[in-house]
Parts: C-alpha cells; structure tokens; sequence
C-alpha cells in the first residue's frame, strides 16, 4: 500500500486537491439553500418527531435514517476538515450536526448557535436570502 502511494503520489495530490474545491463549491452553494430554508423558529420550536418516510416498511424506513445520520457524519467531518482547507467548516459542522440523531442534540445545538461566529454567520446567509433572522433560545 505504501508503495503504491509513492507511485501514485502526484495523482493523489491532484485528487485531494480536485475534492478540496469541489466540497468549497458545493458548500458555498448548498449551505446557503439550507440555512435558508430552515423556518426561522427551528432552534426555537419541540417539534414532535415526523418522519415524512414514517408509512414505508421498516427495512426501508431504518435505511433512510441510517443514511441521513451517515450524510450528517460526513458533513460533520467535511466540515473539520475545512477548518484546515478551503470551505465554510464551522457552518458545514453546524448543518451536520442539525442532520444527525443523538441525545441531548437540542441542548448541544443552543451551545453552538451561541457561539457568537456561528450565530453571525448564519443569521448574514439569512439576511443574503431576504429571510428573518432565526430565533434563538437564551
């Protein structure tokens, strides 16, 4: 294995170099959407637990979850990586986080959302997207 990344080491680099801009376009892109389309009392608001898969069979239904939980952890990870590469890390983390299922997520979420560069910065993608402000737990 190692031999064979020294073989190949510049087209490796040409690929984490390809990821890197390819996940900063797609999160300057995605991101906005989704914070914006986010309804303004979301960090506000209990919501009972709907599922819009909820009717399907189980088998289906436990793979949609799995697979939104999985999208999260990559977000989440994406995200930290993009504290160290080009992209939006901080707001990548925060939209993984709000895809994953994990006790105490609500309490967690109000704990981030304080932080006064998350707060900022997804409140100036809403105000970009002539949306309201979100409303925030204190």
């Amino acid at each position: 294995m190692i031999t064979w990344i020294e073989a190949h080491s510049a087209l490796l680099l040409t690929g984490l170099g390809v990821l890197g801009i390819v996940t900063f376009v797609g999160s300057l892109i995605a991101l906005p959407i989704i914070i914006a389309r986010l309804p303004v009392d979301h960090f506000v608001v209990e919501r009972t637990r709907t599922v819009p898969w909820q009717g399907l069979r189980p088998l289906r239904s436990t793979l949609l979850v799995l697979g939104r939980n999985l999208l999260g952890v990559l977000l989440v990870l994406g995200g930290v990586l993009m504290l160290f590469l080009p992209g939006q890390g901080i707001l990548t983390i925060a939209i993984g986080l709000l895809m994953i299922d994990f006790p105490k997520k609500r309490a967690f979420q109000a704990w981030l959302l304080a932080w006064k560069p998350v707060n900022r910065g997804i409140n100036w993608l809403r105000r970009k997207a002539n949306q309201p402000e979100f409303i925030f737990v204190s």
